[in-house]
C-alpha cells in the first residue's frame, strides 16, 4: 500500500489528524488523555469490529474484479481476525465466550454483505486504499491520517471514499460526519492542488451513503476551522485547563475514574507536545489504530 508523505523537511508546530480533532470538539479532556497522557485505552468490540471490516473490505481488492463476490468476501473475515489477533493479542479478551464472539462475526459479516448492496466492486478499480496522507498547512501545522480508498476516473476526477460500521447520522449531524472527509479533501487539495469531486460516505450498518460535493471555499473554510481548533488545543496546554464537556458519548469513556464529570480528579498534565510522537517523529510508519475507527 502505497500513502503520500511530505517530500521535504519544515518546520512543524504540531500535527493533527481527523480522529484527534473530533475527540477535541467531543471533549478537551478527552484529547488531553488520548494525546497528552497517552493513557491506555480498552478495545472496544464495536470499534475493532470496525477495524476488521475495513480491512476485509481493503483486501477485497487484491482479488481480480471477476472474484470480488460476497462470498469471497465473507472468506476473508477469519483469516483477517486471526492477522488482527496476531498483532493486537488483547483483542482475544473482548468476549466472554465462543458464543458472544460468533455473535460478533455475524454482525461484522453481515456489515461485509451489505457493502454489496451499496456497490458492485467488481466494477471498481481504487487508485489507493488505506492511504497515509500528510500535508504541511502555511502555519506548520501537520495534517495527517488515512484514507479508506480513493478513486480516480479516466476524467481526472477524485472520489474519497470512507467507510463507516455505524449507522447514517440524523440529518443535523450531517456537518459532523463531513468534517473528516472534508480534512481528508483539503489534505489532498494542498498535496496536489486539485479539489476531490466527491467525499462519499458509506454506512454499513444501515445501507445508507452520504455524498458531498466540495468546492474550494469549502476547504478554505475547513482550513480556518482546523487552525482554530489547533490554536484552541495551545490555549490549553498553555493554560493547562482542559475542559471536560458531557455528552452521551460519556457512557463509553474508558476515563470515568479520572473525570471531574464522574468525581474523579485528572492526574497532573505531563510535559509533552500534542501531535507527535515523544521523539518528534511522524505517523506515516504509526499504525491505524481502533479508536480511528470511532
Amino acid at each position: 500500500m502505497r500513502g503520500m508523505t511530505l517530500a521535504e523537511e519544515r518546520s512543524i508546530i504540531g500535527a493533527l489528524s481527523p480522529s484527534r480533532a473530533g475527540d477535541f470538539m467531543t471533549c478537551p479532556l478527552l484529547y488531553r488523555f488520548r494525546v497528552i497522557d497517552q493513557l491506555p485505552e480498552r478495545p472496544s468490540p464495536a470499534a475493532v469490529r470496525g477495524t476488521l471490516v475495513h480491512a476485509v473490505l481493503e483486501r477485497l481488492y487484491d482479488l481480480p474484479p471477476e472474484a470480488r463476490t460476497v462470498a469471497a468476501a465473507q472468506d476473508l473475515l477469519e483469516p483477517q481476525w486471526e492477522r488482527l489477533l496476531t498483532g493486537e493479542p488483547e483483542y482475544a479478551g473482548l468476549f466472554s465466550s465462543d458464543e458472544e464472539r460468533d455473535q460478533w462475526l455475524t454482525q461484522a459479516r453481515s456489515m461485509v454483505e451489505r457493502y454489496f448492496t451499496l456497490e458492485d466492486p467488481r466494477l471498481l478499480e481504487p487508485a489507493e486504499r488505506e492511504m497515509y496522507v500528510e500535508t504541511v498547512l502555511d502555519s506548520g501545522l501537520l495534517l495527517r491520517g488515512y484514507i479508506d480508498r480513493l478513486d480516480v476516473a479516466p476524467t481526472g476526477e477524485v472520489r474519497v471514499v470512507d467507510y463507516k460500521t455505524g449507522t447514517a447520522p440524523r440529518h443535523d449531524f450531517e456537518a459532523k460526519a463531513l468534517f473528516q472527509m472534508k480534512f481528508y479533501a483539503l489534505a489532498l487539495w494542498r498535496l496536489n492542488g486539485t479539489v476531490p469531486r466527491v467525499l462519499q460516505l458509506m454506512y454499513l450498518g444501515n445501507g445508507e451513503i452520504l455524498r458531498y460535493a466540495p468546492d474550494e471555499a469549502d476547504l478554505r473554510a475547513t482550513e480556518r476551522k482546523v487552525q482554530a481548533l489547533w490554536e484552541a488545543i495551545e490555549r490549553a496546554v498553555r493554560t493547562k485547563e482542559w475542559r471536560h464537556r458531557p455528552s452521551r458519548l460519556c457512557d463509553w469513556c474508558d476515563h470515568q475514574a479520572l473525570c471531574p464529570e464522574f468525581g474523579g480528579t485528572p492526574p497532573p498534565v505531563p510535559d509533552h507536545r500534542p501531535g507527535l510522537s515523544p521523539r518528534g517523529g511522524r505517523g506515516a510508519n504509526q499504525r491505524r489504530a481502533a479508536t480511528d475507527e470511532l
